[in-house]
Formats: structure tokens, C-alpha cells, sequence
């Protein structure tokens, strides 16, 4: 389905969701996204080794304020990036995504600020023991925190709420800064 509104084009992919495509790397992201997802139907959420990648769901949290964002310490890869996690099997993004924000973060209250889709990403995850190179199909929602204080789960060393203005001396993760600079647009 496509959609003309305020100059972008909205796509849509089931499982997925809307998205807007701000410029020609977000088409070309959605397109790869969009045909992985036809290619390989419900698989595409699954961990099925033997396809190349999945989809993951991702939250971009922002404090009440809406001046920092959450990152955690990933402990697996010692890097600090924003929430998220694997699908499973369950081909709804959106809503690991928010399962995610919440497993990660220990916040009790988390709101979607919107339904469509933030940002897409797709990197590369290098092998790991028996599990080989894949592509992570990353699906980034916008959130923000209302209630609760974060506490740290074992797939982080630490979170920390990172103010905006300050996010790359945390980070140099392009697909991070990425973020917050959609914020401003």
C-alpha cells in the first residue's frame, strides 16, 4: 500500500508496519526489508539460521522530558545501543519492540509515540560459536518513558539515559545517531 502524505511516500509490510521513507537510503532499507519479508514469509521472524537474518524489533526511548534517550550497555556485543531484541516467531514488530523497551529497561510504563515505523536498519552480525554471520532486519518504533525507575537486565551491563546533545559521546553508532537526528526533522 502507498500513500502520499506531507512529501513522503508510506509503505507498509505486514508484521511490520507504515513507514516513511525520508530519503534514498530509507527506500533502499524498506525495499530489502520488504523483499526479505516476501521471500521468506513467517520464517522472516523466526531465527531460521539457514535463511541469512530475521527481523528484529527496536525502541528509540526517550525520557518524559524528551530530552535524553535510554541506551543500554549491550553485553554481547560492548557497545552502547538502544533497546531491542528478537521476534521469535512472532511476526509483529511493533510489539516486540515495546516487549523489548520493557524486558530491558525495568520501566513500568512505556508509550508508543507513534504507530509507524521510526527507522530501519539492516546490519550484519558477525558468527558467533555455532551461530553463523546474519543479517539483523532491525525495525527502530519511537517511545517514551512515563513511570518507573530502569534497572539493568542480564543482557546489559548498564543503562544510562543519555541526553540527545550528548549522545555521541556515547555512541558512534551511525544507526543511533541517525535517530536522534530524526528527531529533529
Amino acid at each position: 500500500m502507498l500513500a502520499s502524505w506531507q512529501g513522503c511516500i508510506w509503505m507498509r509490510i505486514d508484521g511490520i508496519g507504515e513507514f516513511a521513507a525520508r530519503d534514498a537510503r530509507d527506500a533502499a532499507e524498506w525495499s530489502r526489508l520488504a523483499a526479505f519479508c516476501a521471500r521468506h514469509g513467517q520464517a522472516a521472524f523466526s531465527r531460521d539460521p539457514h535463511i541469512g537474518g530475521h527481523v528484529t524489533g527496536s525502541a528509540f526511548v526517550l525520557s518524559s522530558n524528551g530530552m535524553s534517550v535510554l541506551l543500554t550497555h549491550h553485553a554481547k556485543l560492548n557497545r552502547w545501543l538502544q533497546l531491542g531484541g528478537h521476534c521469535d516467531g512472532i511476526a509483529d514488530a511493533r510489539f516486540v519492540a515495546l516487549k523489548e523497551a520493557y524486558e530491558e529497561s525495568g520501566l513500568s510504563r512505556i508509550r508508543l509515540l507513534s504507530d509507524a515505523v521510526f527507522d530501519v536498519d539492516i546490519h550484519e552480525i558477525p558468527a558467533r560459536g555455532s551461530e553463523p554471520a546474519h543479517l539483523h532486519y532491525d525495525v527502530r518504533f519511537l517511545m517514551q518513558a512515563e513511570a518507573g525507575k530502569i534497572t539493568a537486565s542480564a543482557e546489559s551491563h548498564a543503562l544510562a539515559w543519555v541526553p540527545l546533545a550528548d549522545l555521541s559521546h556515547h555512541t558512534r553508532a551511525e544507526s543511533v545517531l541517525r535517530m536522534a537526528r530524526r528527531l529533529e526533522e
